[in-house]
């Protein structure tokens, strides 16, 4: 297997690449006029610290200085007060003994306290680790072991969950409850911090999302900062971001979807608006009173905001709404078409993966025009389809689909990545394009199961059950779901004693991820294989499907 490759352009196409960035860095209002003065301080900062979410944060300090930056739940923050905020807890984090390279841990949830910490770590050249807010105590203890960060930093809420944390990983707070962790908050070291600017690291940053793996320990997905601004510009070009917007970030930001925005914020100087928990409600609210032209979710969200009743809806005035930015898992055609009729023609659906970044987009017009369709690929991106030796499939065919672009990840941290052909990165996914080209998803190309824009594979949850006492063996497999693209359901062999469906879905809960719990767990006499001892799942699968069309059909009878 040969590594991935970043896909190489020719001189000719690197002068049209540069037209293409110009004009669509034009369309969004991203070149204007700028006094001389902070223009040559804004070139200046470039050309030191390059692209990164540190250049941003300057950037946007000397452009906007006393314009809106964030607003969450303890008010709003300038961008000049969030680059000084940063500078200040980079210093601080620097006296800790944070240097290039290594590692800052963040377990927050949306709030300035990410922000501050995310900016700071670029600002230090070191690896930002986003930690999942779900994650069990011992799946965070695993991974902070695995990946060996120095620092870790944390909300309040979470302080019972370090128990299985070493004590050589510093600690500081960032959303404080009651204060009673011992630990030093962020703000504290802000307020007494040294606000100057920093020299740029010798290291460029880097920023660490997890994935889960097969063998249930979540994998560390490592991404630099892109050479240049194209793919950058390809994204704005599908996706139109403007100068200056707007943008309520209900995805999470320890997601590769919510970070991506928080990311874009920065050169686009967009005003980012958080709340620490989704409500379908509240969000609506909050793009009515900030007048939010962009909302980032994951689709579970749109459909718990949809599920509300008509008159709340209608209760918030979200006309200034221009983009719903959506990705983390699978977009259902009427999902995608209630949300349009509800809020108009403003939803854009992207497809990728933590490993691939970006691979397709789908416009408004095409989610109209096909249904369910991961859209086409921007430009300078390349997707093909394969078939299991290795060739490319005819349009029409389903195959295995890989991905190649500037935004492909660098490996796990702890070595390995994807599968790779003709320096195109595996997606992970099975699908095929139509024939006016766009992309349809298939299916995994293996067992992980998407659920709420969470990956999860079946046997980290499968081996824990078979762990119990009670428990002979399980199986589990993906449900569909409306709400969540998939939904987890476990098939589950007893040997000693009477568990209940409650029971071992608490067990799940006090071991894994919320996200990893079975929604239902039915308990059979024995598991179905094949002549070798082989689970068939997909035996397990067509009872569920056949069922599931059962209970429509008595539905609509």
């Amino acid at each position: 297997m040969s590594a991935a490759r970043r896909i190489p352009f020719d001189p000719l196409g690197k002068i049209a690449d540069g037209a293409f960035e110009l004009k669509v860095l034009t369309q969004r209002g991203l070149l204007k006029p700028v006094r001389p003065d902070k223009l040559a301080r804004m070139g200046w900062t470039f050309a030191r610290w390059g692209a990164s979410p540190a250049t941003g944060a300057a950037v946007t300090a000397i452009q906007y200085p006393d314009e809106t930056s964030v607003v969450d739940e303890l008010g709003e923050l300038t961008f000049l007060e969030v680059h000084e905020r940063s500078n200040a807890l980079a210093h601080a984090l620097a006296e800790m003994g944070v240097g290039p390279g290594d590692g800052v841990g963040i377990m927050c949830r949306d709030h300035r306290g990410f922000v501050d910490a995310t900016l700071a770590s670029s600002k230090l050249g070191s690896s930002a680790l986003l930690l999942n807010t779900a994650f069990a105590a011992r799946q965070l203890a695993d991974v902070v072991e695995q990946e060996g960060p120095k620092v870790l930093i944390y909300d309040e809420e979470f302080a019972g969950l370090l128990e299985g944390v070493g004590s050589d990983v510093q600690r500081l707070v960032a959303w404080e409850e009651e204060g009673k962790t011992g630990d030093p908050s962020l703000e504290s070291l802000i307020e007494d911090g040294d606000s100057s600017d920093l020299s740029p690291p010798a290291d460029s940053p880097r920023f660490v999302i997890l994935t889960s793996g097969t063998t249930g320990t979540p994998k560390g997905a490592q991404r630099s900062n892109p050479e240049g601004i194209g793919s950058f510009a390809a994204l704005i070009d599908r996706i139109p971001f403007q100068s200056r917007q707007t943008m309520m970030i209900a995805a999470p930001l320890f997601h590769s979807w919510g970070f991506t925005h928080f990311v874009l914020s920065l050169p686009t100087a967009a005003t980012i608006v958080l709340r620490r928990r989704f409500d379908p409600e509240d969000t609506l609210r909050a793009i009515a009173e900030t007048h939010a032209e962009v909302l980032v979710v994951v689709p579970v969200m749109m459909q718990r905001i949809l599920e509300l009743p008509q008159e709340t809806i209608e209760k918030h005035d979200v006309s200034s709404l221009r983009i719903t930015s959506a990705s983390g898992s699978a977009l259902p055609g009427e999902l995608a078409t209630k949300w349009m009729d509800t809020f108009g023609d403003n939803l854009y659906n992207l497809y990728g993966s933590t490993e691939v970044a970006y691979a397709t987009i789908a416009t408004p017009q095409e989610l109209r025009e096909a249904p369910g369709t991961a859209g086409r690929p921007p430009r300078n991106t390349v997707v093909k389809i394969y078939d299991e030796d290795g060739k490319e499939v005819p349009q029409g065919e389903t195959g295995r689909i890989f991905v190649g672009n500037e935004m492909a990840f660098e490996g796990y941290t702890g070595g390995g990545g994807k599968d790779v052909i003709e320096g195109l990165l595996s997606s992970g996914d099975v699908g095929h394009f139509d024939e006016e080209g766009r992309l349809f998803i298939d299916g995994r190309d293996d067992e992980m199961i998407v659920s709420g824009g969470e990956n999860v594979f079946p046997r980290e949850v499968e081996d824990l059950l078979s762990d119990h006492e009670a428990v002979a063996e399980a199986a589990v497999i993906g449900v569909e779901d409306d709400k969540f693209g998939q939904r987890l359901k476990a098939f589950v062999v007893v040997q000693n004693g009477d568990p209940s469906e409650d029971e071992l879905k608490g067990y799940v809960k006090e071991n894994l991820a919320r996200y990893k719990v079975p929604r239902e767990i039915e308990f059979l006499d024995e598991l179905p294989r094949n002549a070798t001892g082989k689970v068939l799942k997909r035996d397990l699968v067509e009872r569920e499907q056949e069922r599931s069309g059962r209970e429509a059909t008595a539905g609509g009878s």
